[in-house]
């Protein structure tokens, strides 16, 4: 924001005026995006023993039980290097013995449940307890891995990516045709490499697409891709709302201005320019675009006009939410961002997604204005 402290009224609580994501425009070179294929900071020191399951749902159980196993067995998955490798048997997890050679089935895990029942803590935890170098390790969501082919190409990223153990991909969805056949020849070029899949996502794998395009059409490519993982399905509610208060309500926008200004390192936007800010910024940049934020403070909140605009706010919250950046805001409550139509249409799940971070966000947020 170019307001000074002394013209905005707020020169006396700080020094400078906010940060402004409006003017910031990064640049995120390739290499960059490959370094940061790791889990976010929000699950830097998650491991599987700081899971802790439901006793009332088993197969939040179960799915540790499972991942523990696949972990243990990546251990001697393959060598070190390029060039193509054995990949070894999922052991007593999967009800098979270890073998030399490539087993037929599945070559790795897909992790299915709603929202905030701890998938990406579990997916996170298993690139953790992976026995193998970072390097070796990739971890990144669906879209940061489609945007990686966008920025190296294709056969780059696979070249790139075949001398890794683990590939672990979070909120794996399928927004258009494209995206799914880009994705299953990635895949199965990888897996030919040897090496290892894991996933999370809302939906099943064999009912990737439904809702969102004619998946009739692109039957053959959804279908080989759910081969290539075994399904877990993760039960339970969202943890974000167990035993929690609700959703913080709305503050002024004095109130969120003069947070701001008290905050070292906030931002401070009106949120309609902010979405139109986000036209002119790739998705791929979002992460960038946060970076060094101690807070987001938005004013004006009000309904997403459209669904283009909604898919990129659903970005920009994953990645505040991976930074675990606290989000104050004025303005109509985040459970209100989208309309009727948006949640009831194909895209219903990353909204749904993005609200139930958003609402985390806000919940942390709640000691600024204090």
């Amino acid at each position: 924001m170019s307001t000074s402290p002394a013209a905005s009224g707020f020169g006396s609580i700080a020094d400078t005026a906010p940060l402004s994501l409006c003017d910031r425009a990064p640049h995120v070179p390739a290499d960059r995006l490959v370094a940061e294929m790791v889990p976010p900071p929000r699950f830097d020191s998650v491991r599987f023993d700081t899971y802790l399951p439901d006793p009332n749902q088993p197969s939040q159980t179960e799915a540790v039980r499972v991942l523990e196993g696949f972990a243990a067995d990546l251990g001697g998955a393959h060598a070190v290097g390029g060039g193509k490798r054995g990949f070894l048997g999922f052991g007593k997890a999967f009800g098979r013995t270890k073998a030399a050679k490539t087993p037929a089935g599945p070559r790795g895990v897909y992790l299915d449940g709603g929202y905030g029942v701890g998938k990406t803590h579990l997916l996170a935890s298993l690139w953790h307890a992976t026995p193998a170098e970072p390097a070796l390790k990739a971890f990144g969501t669906f879209v940061e891995l489609t945007n990686l082919v966008g920025a190296l190409g294709f056969q780059q990223t696979v070249r790139t990516l075949s001398g890794h153990r683990l590939l672990c991909i979070d909120e794996f969805e399928l927004d258009d045709p494209g995206d799914t056949v880009l994705v299953s020849t990635l895949l199965g070029k990888l897996v030919d490499a040897g090496v290892a899949l894991a996933a999370t996502s809302n939906t099943l794998p064999g009912k990737l697409g439904e809702g969102r395009f004619a998946a009739a059409d692109f039957l053959r490519e959804i279908q080989g891709l759910a081969a290539q993982f075994r399904p877990l399905r993760i039960d339970g509610e969202d943890y974000r709302h167990r035993g929690l208060p609700e959703a913080p309500a709305p503050f002024a926008d004095e109130q969120v201005t003069r947070a701001a200004y008290a905050t070292e390192g906030a931002s401070l936007d009106d949120f309609p320019s902010l979405l139109a800010h986000l036209a002119k910024v790739h998705p791929s940049r979002y992460g960038a675009l946060t970076d060094g934020l101690r807070a987001v403070c938005l004013t004006d909140v009000q309904p997403v006009p459209d669904q283009s605009t909604a898919l990129r706010l659903v970005v920009l919250a994953d990645r505040l939410y991976d930074r675990e950046v606290p989000v104050l805001a004025s303005g109509l409550p985040f459970d209100r961002l989208f309309s009727e139509e948006m949640l009831n249409g194909g895209y219903r799940k990353k909204y749904f997604r993005a609200i139930s971070r958003l609402t985390a966000l806000a919940r942390d947020a709640k000691g600024l204005v204090a």
